[in-house]
């Protein structure tokens, strides 16, 4: 119930929750693999409360440099999230890189979804758009045989914004616009909520065309460069700016400039 009221936004209803759940929780010989207090944690991180989550660190002993287990898997990506929400993005990086490792290793499929989703946001944070879209690529192949849903969704705006840069690129197609749809909701505006859905990769030969309008060519020249009719260039230009979500030349360039889509070797 904890985690539907999270969902929702409703924060302090999914801390009301956990705090009822803990006493009742009864201590056996199995390991506790996701203590309420690290999932208490979390709901905290969310809400903006770092301050609280790092209390609960320290209490628990955790820190960047603990050996890692499979035991504290799960309190160890909660720090992470505690150190990207505090903008400690080069420490979590550090250990994100270990607990990674460890599970591959292990062949623990879910949590190496959940650590690469982590590390995509990660170097977003640092504004490095191209190694996000890399670890989010991957993220996304181990994903989409089983259909994961929330662990992309959970993480906002910030996610939604790179499967967007996903999506015009054109990585994993048929899995990143029904992610994008989920990421639609009631009180979004329309225009928006359009742009959202209706995102497709650009073809290389617009691309090409993208990246002359970003010169100071004119619509002759460009079509002169690319050896095809005016007409034809501006085709491709309408295509570009109802992919992007654009209605001008220079919108569309800064929109590009924003997902990286000038440099020749960007991620695709």
């Amino acid at each position: 119930m904890a985690r539907i009221h999270e969902a929702r936004g409703d924060f302090d209803g999914a801390l009301d929750l956990l705090g009822s759940a803990q006493p009742l929780f009864m201590i056996d010989f199995s390991p506790n693999l996701r203590p309420i207090a690290a999932i208490r944690a979390r709901v905290l991180v969310r809400q903006g409360r770092t301050d609280e989550a790092f209390d609960w660190a320290r209490e628990h002993g955790l820190s960047v440099e603990d050996e890692l287990s499979y035991l504290r898997e799960y309190e160890h990506i909660t720090l992470v999230r505690a150190l990207l929400a505090g903008g400690s993005a080069v420490e979590a990086a550090g250990l994100l890189d270990r607990l990674l490792q460890a599970a591959e290793a292990a062949y623990r499929t879910g949590s190496m979804i959940e650590i690469l989703v982590l590390q995509a946001l990660a170097y977003q944070k640092r504004g490095d758009l191209r190694a996000a879209l890399v670890a989010l690529e991957r993220a996304l192949r181990l994903a989409e045989p089983e259909g994961y849903i929330r662990v992309f969704l959970d993480e906002g705006p910030p996610m939604a914004e790179l499967l967007q840069a996903a999506a015009v690129r054109g990585i994993a197609p048929g899995y990143v616009q029904p992610l994008l749809a989920q990421f639609v909701t009631a009180t979004a505006e329309p225009h928006a909520r359009q742009n959202l859905i209706k995102i497709e990769p650009l073809s290389e030969r617009e691309l090409q065309v993208l990246r002359l309008l970003a010169t100071d060519l004119d619509g002759p020249d460009i079509a002169s460069q690319l050896m095809v009719s005016l007409n034809t260039m501006r085709t491709h230009t309408k295509s570009i700016y109802t992919k992007l979500g654009v209605n001008s030349r220079r919108a569309a360039v800064h929109r590009a400039e924003e997902l990286e889509l000038l440099s020749r070797t960007a991620t695709r």
